[in-house]
């Protein structure tokens, strides 16, 4: 995979904190697609930081409309999802590199500081349902075929949170293939939800993803 055949679509909202160390962790060649929805000067900071090959829209929509608006705006064939509080490892892009033919490949979320350990245990845990063949993606590191992300529809934009894993679930199912690599990491640098409580993030995330991969989640959440 040639690395100017990658967008990297990022929703933003009040990240002026976050966004020149997520941006210093890019190659030139990538392109950029930041949807903003900030009242903060963080689409000034990345126009500062990164002129060349980004595209900011100003937009106020919830995280979904923004992932499927930067795929619409995005001509490349590879769409790379990602979030404005993670910084891509520094092998990352190189291991990118190497796929080809699939219709979506996701890594794993760890931390250089605290919470280290949390998130250990939960790329084990993706490691093993991507064994037991159910892709279990996050929106902070999930690589996707232009093609096949519009062939599937897209995100479900009826949802507000879980729709990364929601989306990989209709890739596999329609018969694309999803791979999981360990090597394509990205660090975790703001920890909010899990200071709120470790067992409460953990507990939505599992309970949601369940439904969702069953079917079963109610239309009222």
């Amino acid at each position: 995979m040639n690395l100017d055949d990658v967008t990297i679509v990022l929703p933003t909202k009040d990240e002026a904190h976050n966004i020149a160390t997520f941006l210093r962790s890019l190659p030139s060649q990538p392109w950029l697609v930041v949807v903003d929805s900030s009242r903060d000067c963080t689409p000034e900071i990345v126009a500062e930081r990164r002129p060349s090959r980004t595209l900011v829209v100003r937009q106020q929509v919830n995280v979904t409309h923004a992932r499927q608006l930067g795929a619409r705006v995005a001509e490349t064939p590879w769409i790379l999802f990602t979030d404005a509080d993670v910084v891509f490892g520094p092998s990352y892009f190189s291991h990118l590199r190497r796929w080809e033919g699939v219709g979506a490949v996701y890594g794993p979320k760890a931390s250089l500081d605290v919470y280290a350990g949390y998130y250990s245990w939960f790329a084990r845990g993706q490691r093993l349902l991507h064994f037991l063949g159910i892709p279990a993606a996050s929106g902070s590191n999930l690589l996707v075929s232009r093609e096949v992300f519009w062939a599937v529809g897209g995100f479900d934009l009826r949802l507000t949170c879980n729709e990364d894993s929601e989306l990989a679930f209709r890739i596999a199912r329609r018969g694309f293939r999803v791979c999981y690599d360990r090597d394509l990491v990205v660090y975790e640098r703001d920890h909010r939800r899990l200071r709120r409580g470790v067992m409460r993030k953990t507990a939505h995330t599992l309970v949601r993803c369940s439904l969702l991969y069953l079917g079963l989640m109610p239309e009222a959440w």
